[in-house]
């Protein structure tokens, strides 16, 4: 175990980070963001997920993918309540459905990576209209990697980036798994 002279010494020679996964529902971003954070515990850092509290479709604290894989989280409510809760001898903080949490949460990042925090940022880049969603964009500009995961179009194979409302409900934010949503390409999108 490192001493917290050492971890301060360690997170100031690797510096901070922003990482995002993006893409359309069922493209895997989940998935990515827990089998980085995995790496992470392996590698011996500390590290911390958070989620949004509105998102309890798996778990009301866990993060859990389509495939049923899983990683402890804390839910929070507001983007700020990150900086309260995010202790100074943590190494990598994850944070999934990114898409769902306030226009805060870009400066929130962006202070994390700036004490030397390696953040792994997981979200929709769209919303079911197509539309960049939430405060994705924004994290997305002053991240140093992005990573763009594509799912399959179920209507003809081809990699798919949509998320296709299949639901009459117009509201921006509707939680749902494979009965209100599928995977599209650009032209089986806009097909409708």
């Amino acid at each position: 175990m490192l001493f917290s002279e050492d971890v301060f010494r360690r997170k100031s020679e690797l510096g901070g980070s922003i990482e995002v996964i993006c893409g359309s529902m069922f493209s895997g971003k989940t998935e990515e963001l827990i089998r980085r954070m995995k790496r992470a515990q392996i590698a011996r850092l500390r590290v911390e997920i958070f989620k949004p509290k509105t998102d309890v479709r798996y778990d009301e604290t866990n993060v859990v993918s389509h495939n049923q894989n899983a990683i402890p989280s804390v839910p929070v409510e507001h983007s700020s309540s990150l900086l309260l809760l995010i202790t100074d001898n943590v190494d990598v903080v994850g944070i999934d459905e990114a898409q769902f949490f306030d226009d805060e949460l870009p400066n929130v990042c962006n202070a994390l990576a700036n004490r030397g925090i390696r953040v792994i940022v997981a979200g929709l880049d769209m919303d079911f209209k197509g539309q960049p969603f939430g405060p994705m964009p924004a994290i997305m500009a002053m991240a140093e990697s992005v990573t763009k995961v594509y799912a399959v179009c179920v209507q003809c194979g081809n990699p798919a980036l949509y998320s296709y409302r299949l639901v009459p409900d117009s509201g921006k934010i509707l939680l749902g798994e494979k009965e209100s949503y599928e995977p599209r390409c650009r032209v089986c999108f806009n097909k409708g």
